[in-house]
């Protein structure tokens, strides 16, 4: 079975490990990484790095457009799947992009089978060619893999008749992401991890911490809400007991999660955006750290029965779960306890290899 993988998400080294579990879970896959030599997100660019690198083969492409997120494309892609000649091409980009449309052309010359991933979980309608490459990407791929479940349906709405695999595009390192064995933080703690934006809800946090004296927040992240954020908590007093940490590394994100006895992803749904997953969500569980989040978007399926779930910006039903995880630690401990099982049960990277080898499987096996 000859894959070859096309995605810029593995310029990150973490990621990588994704390609490694593929290969273990598959002795007979042959699997070819085709990534770029960086990729620019906004301000900030990631530099393809060799990390987890054992079982698989990779192939650096340069990249036209790097940062543009609908227009950018591989230098060499169709020479290097002529020489590799697949069996299937796995496009780890939106239907829309034509990165995506020139993966599907240089596949089918080659005879390769072409799947494709999306997070898209907002159905819009896009402008030629935009519309041009989906439409040719919908008609012609055996198999999608969606991020989330308003994802899938939205595929189904759009016409697109072909298997569809509900499946997030990276699982969490459960060796790495593991419970703390030191007590948590003395005063209870609640943490957020993400980008400070106005769509992430955090205002909705500081409310709700402001009705629980004692209660101290701290907040992971940066972004251009920091300073309403900032003068917000000062208007509601909370002094002190708010902490803005900035971005943190992964290698200090474990350590962040332990010390919380409670993660909140507050998120808000907008016109334009509604939560597609929220890694940080399976991160904390995997920690043992109980997690709260709001409903919008894939955030109650992510947490399932392991955590609390409160309206969309309503931070009294956020205050209400935090006083009681505040004055129960049995409930914190019994969180904490099914938010591990669950990721370990869903959401690792081995799980999520295993079932992507196991969609490429029932794509070949299928009828083209």
């Amino acid at each position: 079975m000859r894959v070859a993988l096309l995605s810029k998400a593995f310029v990150v080294g973490a990621y990588q490990r994704k390609c490694e579990l593929m290969a273990e879970a598959a002795p007979d896959l042959e699997l070819t990484l085709l990534t770029p030599p960086s990729w620019r997100w906004g301000e900030r660019e990631s530099v393809y790095t060799p990390t987890f690198v054992a079982g698989y083969h990779t192939r650096v492409l340069p990249l036209a457009q790097n940062g543009n997120f609908h227009l950018h494309r591989y230098r060499g892609l169709a020479e290097a799947l002529a020489e590799l000649r697949p069996d299937l091409v796995h496009l780890d980009e939106e239907p829309y992009n034509l990165a995506t449309w020139l993966g599907l052309r240089a596949a089918k010359r080659v005879g390769a089978r072409p799947i494709f991933f999306t997070w898209q979980n907002l159905y819009r309608r896009y402008p030629p060619p935009f519309a041009w490459f989906e439409r040719a990407v919908l008609r012609s791929c055996a198999l999608a893999l969606a991020g989330n479940r308003d994802a899938a349906t939205i595929l189904s709405r759009k016409g697109f008749s072909g298997a569809c695999r509900v499946l997030p595009q990276f699982g969490v390192d459960e060796a790495f992401f593991t419970p703390a064995t030191a007590a948590r933080a003395d005063a209870f703690t609640v943490g957020f991890a993400g980008r400070l934006d106005p769509e992430k809800g955090v205002d909705v946090l500081l409310r709700a911490a402001a009705a629980l004296p004692g209660v101290r927040v701290e907040l992971a992240g940066a972004g251009p809400e920091r300073p309403a954020l900032e003068a917000l908590a000062a208007s509601l007093g909370l002094g002190e007991r708010v902490r803005f940490l900035g971005a943190l590394a992964i290698e200090d994100l474990r350590a962040f999660y332990c010390r919380c006895h409670a993660l909140v992803l507050p998120s808000r749904a907008r016109p334009n955006w509604v939560e597609q997953f929220g890694r940080v969500l399976i991160e904390a569980m995997a920690c043992g750290t109980p997690v709260v989040g709001s409903q919008t978007g894939e955030i109650p399926n992510v947490i399932g029965e392991a955590g609390l779930t409160f309206p969309d910006g309503d931070a009294e039903v956020l205050a209400q779960h935090l006083e009681a995880l505040q004055r129960s630690p049995e409930q914190q401990r019994d969180l904490g306890a099914r938010g591990r099982a669950r990721v370990l049960a869903h959401f690792t990277m081995r799980a999520i290899a295993s079932e992507t080898v196991a969609a490429y499987r029932a794509v070949l096996s299928s009828r083209p």
